[in-house]
């Protein structure tokens, strides 16, 4: 059995536990937060989440567990085996997660924490946001699901990054990111009634109070 460590809060971590739902795969949730203990560095090597433990030791880093989990695991595939259409897949992953997730997560502070961050921050912010938003719409293709007609590692990181991008985008610049794109939206919302992402939603609810916590005890 699989050890994923992190917890429920992390939307990476997510992406991985949707993965191994939707593939079957059996698998046990650790609770690890970031650190630089030892300890958790003996299990993360920058002490982030999340983090596969296997029989031979550990896997970091999102994209390279879910490229383990297509090549060393059975289930429910998530790349398609032709290897144009497996890059295109991992293309728009990477384009969502370097020009939508990253820049959006710049501004987290200031969204969801109440912390106020410089003008520069929020405006390179504003500017890559509305320029991965871009790309989405140019390279995605919403049939129905991001990168075609079947749910893809793709979609793992739309679904995880998206949302929380476009709250940055309300939240701070008054801007629909998804206003030109309602596919997106559609699928947002097909994907929300898949029952192994309301048990992902359920267990973020619950983990919730814990993580809000810790960060208030980081003051």
């Amino acid at each position: 059995m699989f050890k994923l460590y992190g917890f429920a809060v992390s939307n990476y971590y997510n992406m991985v536990k949707l993965a191994l739902l939707e593939k079957g795969l059996p698998f046990e949730e650790v609770t690890f937060y970031p650190a630089q203990t030892p300890e958790s560095l003996a299990i993360s090597p920058r002490g982030k989440v999340p983090v596969l433990g296997v029989d031979a030791g550990y896997i970091n880093e999102t994209a390279i567990i879910l490229e383990y989990l297509e090549q060393a695991q059975k289930g429910t595939p998530l790349l398609p085996s032709d290897p144009f259409e497996r890059a295109q897949v991992l293309a728009i992953a990477k384009e969502i997660e370097l020009y939508i997730e990253l820049p959006g997560r710049a501004c987290y502070g200031e969204a969801f924490f109440g912390v106020t961050l410089p003008e520069a921050i929020k405006e390179k912010t504003r500017t890559e946001l509305l320029l991965g938003f871009a790309a989405l719409g140019r390279h995605g293709k919403f049939a129905p699901y991001v990168a075609g007609d079947s749910l893809s590692i793709a979609d793992l990181y739309f679904l995880y990054s998206v949302p929380l991008a476009c709250a940055v985008g309300q939240k701070l610049f008054g801007i629909d990111l998804l206003a030109e794109m309602p596919q997106a939206k559609a699928l947002l919302e097909r994907l929300e009634q898949n029952p192994h992402v309301q048990k992902i939603a359920a267990d973020k609810d619950a983990a919730m109070p814990a993580f809000l916590a810790m960060i208030a005890a980081k003051k």
